[in-house]
């Protein structure tokens, strides 16, 4: 999917980073070694795609919108209720603010994709970054400066045309698997997260009409060579979530409408709903079903997916589907509640599964 846990040495060696101690030199090697090791297991394991972990990032997304011209860090005011079977979590991340034209500098996680394709050896190297939603959906329209976008409509104009620009730097780079993370797709299925995007002043029936209208002109004109998904989830911060329900609110506008190759969805519960919205998929596009949760470290039956499997059928072709995890091992530094050798199994499992369902 993309995150994994991070070794205990990685992480020891971003707190010494982060108390003086080391250079960001001994921080680079450190990762390097770390990312040698996860493309190691990942090839060895029979994954056809090989990602960084995203061992370089504190977030999956923040570290990537902080780079955008145009954008700033803020400090974080807005709390996000995360949950899980046991207990109500309450994180606050930096926030951001739109104080400048949004633009692309320099291409983003460029020397992460050059070295993360030195390092595989059988897999294509998968870059992921955060969809452009992401840069609009915490704040929503009081985030973004009315000085320099007193209307909206250049706004989305100028984020599309940054993505651009960096999906067509990647594809220079050789980049030829690219994974759009987009959480606020997943998001608005929820009458809670709908309410909050009233109370923000913005649209909560159309909002998601928006995101794939500028999502399209992000990824128009990318290069013939590079497969671009999106994944979607519900959160997934130390093995809890933050929405619910299925994917019906936006099913006919999302997959008859967002021209990307494929989707990566979040089934692993019953938060994520039925199959049923799946009607809407076109026959040009894959499905992949998360259906291998990635928040507790017990091992799926391999029955049990293929029954699963089999009940999307009634709604996209066999052909037409593929299985994942339902979301990364570690979104944030701080990583799921499992081990690594949890991780490994269940990865495993992903590839076996697969391997006697389609061949």
């Amino acid at each position: 999917m993309g995150s994994l846990l991070r070794p205990p040495e990685l992480l020891a060696a971003r707190e010494r980073f982060s108390g003086g101690e080391i250079s960001a030199g001994d921080l680079g090697r450190a990762e390097d070694e770390a990312i040698r090791a996860a493309v190691s297991t990942q090839e060895s394991l029979g994954l056809a795609s090989a990602t960084d972990g995203e061992f370089r990032r504190t977030s999956w997304h923040m570290d990537f919108i902080y780079q955008l011209g145009g954008i700033a860090k803020t400090e974080g005011r807005l709390a996000v209720a995360f949950r899980n079977e046991n207990e109500t979590l309450s994180f606050t991340p930096s926030g951001l603010a739109v104080d400048g034209p949004v633009h692309l500098d320099q291409p983003i996680f460029a020397d992460a994709f050059t070295s993360l394709a030195s390092m595989v050896t059988t897999a294509t190297p998968k870059l992921t970054i955060p969809s452009p939603s992401m840069v609009h959906y915490r704040g929503g329209r009081a985030s973004i400066d009315p000085e320099v976008y007193p209307d909206l409509e250049p706004f989305w104009t100028d984020l599309a045309a940054a993505y651009r620009d960096e999906i067509a730097a990647l594809g220079d780079l050789g980049c030829t698997y690219l994974q759009l993370d987009d959480t606020s797709l997943a998001y608005l299925n929820d009458p809670e997260q709908r309410a909050y995007i009233a109370g923000q002043g913005g649209d909560p029936d159309h909002q998601h009409e928006t995101y794939i209208k500028t999502i399209n002109a992000a990824i128009a004109g990318k290069p013939e060579s590079m497969a671009i998904t999106t994944h979607m989830c519900r959160g997934n911060f130390r093995s809890s979530w933050a929405a619910e329900g299925g994917y019906d609110f936006v099913a006919e506008a999302l997959f008859g409408g967002l021209d990307v190759d494929g989707f990566f969805l979040e089934f692993d519960d019953s938060r994520s709903g039925g199959f049923e919205p799946l009607r809407f998929v076109p026959k040009s596009k894959r499905v992949v079903l998360g259906l291998v949760t990635t928040k507790r470290g017990q091992l799926e039956k391999k029955d049990d997916l293929k029954r699963r499997i089999d009940e999307a059928t009634r709604y996209v072709p066999l052909d037409q589907l593929c299985l994942s995890p339902q979301c990364g091992f570690s979104s944030t530094v701080e990583g799921n509640a499992l081990s690594y050798d949890d991780q490994s199994a269940k990865l495993a499992l992903v590839v076996e599964t697969a391997e006697e369902v389609w061949g």
